[in-house]
């Protein structure tokens, strides 16, 4: 897949995400490269792992240019290796919000208390709705950004 991603993300509230969750997956990430806004990164997920190269955001942070691609679970474990300090550990629960999908991340290790779910649209203006866990809206601040959180954890 390769395009550009449009994305809101949000802080979380409560726990009410997982029974709402039609689907959830542990993921591994590290970052190959992260800086001046743009990152490669190698992920696993539940039993596939893939290779992400991101451009910068748009100045709203809602936007950048993405690239993905399956690689072999081999693969990822190698480029691992290759990988900047500091590893991202998440589960993902998938939750459905009127035709939308949003996907809640609740961290452990050094960002362990963090939760945050992202909803991605088709336009910077898209309407959504918002389930009753979603708080404040954290779209463009770069301390949530998950390239960043490797280098600088989460406190809550």
């Amino acid at each position: 897949m390769s395009g550009l991603e449009i994305e809101r993300k949000f802080l979380v509230l409560g726990s009410d995400y997982k029974s709402q969750a039609f689907s959830c997956d542990r993921i591994k990430q590290g970052y190959l490269c992260s800086t001046g806004g743009k990152t490669i990164r190698v992920r696993t997920r539940g039993s596939k792992a893939y290779l992400t190269i991101k451009g910068p955001s748009n100045a709203a942070g809602l936007s950048r240019y993405e690239f993905e691609k399956e690689i072999t679970l081999d693969e990822a474990e190698h480029l691992f290796l290759l990988c900047e300090p500091g590893i991202i550990d998440k589960t993902r629960y998938l939750v459905k919000s009127g035709t939308h999908t949003f996907e809640v991340d609740e961290f452990y290790g050094d960002n362990e208390g963090l939760v945050m779910a992202e909803v991605e649209l088709q336009s910077e203006d898209e309407a959504f709705e918002k389930p009753a866990f979603i708080g404040k809206e954290v779209t463009g601040d770069r301390r949530y950004y998950n390239s960043h959180l490797r280098q600088y954890p989460y406190s809550v």
